[in-house]
């Protein structure tokens, strides 16, 4: 089994093994064991009123992961290394499907965990008020999509939906805003890697919106293009488009470097998401909805870094 203490002794190990140095990850243990400890109590009492339960939480025998630290330990190693689920129960001396079992289960909790450090990026924003409570006091909201590589899906139907054809793979899709901290507050539900940046962000906040404030200006790239036109009374920070058979003049030169050197942050903030190998490799797990759930914990993980470090 992987040391763990010589992990928590070593501030360089830690982050390359879980994400989080070793301080970062000893604040989460303890959110992290009021929620597995919530857990267990519904459990126990669902299983108490349904009449098919016999022993108190924490009865029976002990597993190999045996304290909270532990478990946390193994969920961020996975998130972090991405490894298959066979070298994950070889590595914490569990079988395959175990291991299996364990992902999944400690992957909801860490991200109750994370909501209650209140680290979570919003899903929905519908109006002025709740996008103020997801970025209050900010002036600017950085705007991209980003996509993760997927396993080849064995249904045709499923291939053309998610092929993307700018990256010549098969991919799944969402829509990141942050603000110029780099803190993600907002990121779309997961979709096809057919679809497009603008389409995918139409779709979430309709035009014309209410949720944007004219005091707060939104920088994009290209793949917004036509923004403008559907949102006339939002201000929309975008590059100039290179015109067809033509070139860009210096004005247009200089504006762009402008907006690309202001617009990087998001990119950054993608980036520090994307650390964590889950969301970075290509994808293998199956499970309905756990691309999309895993997208948001590694959001909330960065977010998490960024509150602490």
């Amino acid at each position: 089994m992987l040391n763990f203490d010589r992990a928590l002794n070593d501030d360089r190990l830690m982050k390359a093994i879980t994400g989080l140095s070793a301080s970062e990850f000893n604040k989460l243990v303890e959110r992290f064991r009021e929620e597995f400890q919530n857990e267990a109590r519904v459990r126990y009492e669902t299983g108490v009123e349904q009449g098919n339960r016999e022993r108190k939480p924490g009865g029976g025998r002990i597993g190999n992961l045996e304290s909270y630290a532990t478990k946390l330990f193994f969920t961020l190693f996975y998130f972090k290394c991405y490894p298959t689920f066979d070298i994950l129960g070889f590595l914490f001396d569990l079988n395959r499907s175990n291991a299996n079992r364990n992902a999944h289960k400690l992957a909801s909790i860490l991200e109750k965990a994370l909501g209650r450090a209140m680290v979570l990026p919003e899903r929905k924003i519908s109006t002025m008020k709740e996008l103020l409570e997801a970025f209050p006091d900010v002036r600017n909201l950085l705007i991209d999509g980003t996509e993760r590589p997927i396993q080849r899906p064995k249904d045709d139907e499923k291939q053309k939906e998610n092929y993307s054809g700018k990256k010549k793979m098969h991919t799944r899709k969402n829509i990141i805003i942050s603000d110029k901290k780099k803190r993600i507050g907002y990121v779309s539900p997961t979709m096809n890697g057919k679809r497009h940046d603008y389409g995918m962000f139409k779709e979430e906040f309709p035009p014309p919106s209410v949720v944007f404030p004219r005091g707060i200006s939104l920088w994009m790239d290209l793949g917004f293009t036509g923004f403008e036109k559907d949102y006339p009374d939002t201000l929309a920070i975008i590059p100039k488009k290179k015109p067809k058979g033509k070139e860009l003049n210096a004005d247009a030169k200089a504006w762009n470097r402008i907006v690309s050197g202001f617009r990087v942050l998001v990119e950054h903030a993608i980036g520090g998401v994307k650390r964590f190998g889950i969301v970075s490799d290509k994808f293998r797990n199956r499970k309905d909805g756990f691309d999309d759930k895993v997208m948001v914990i590694s959001c909330g993980l960065w977010n998490y870094h960024l509150k602490f470090c």
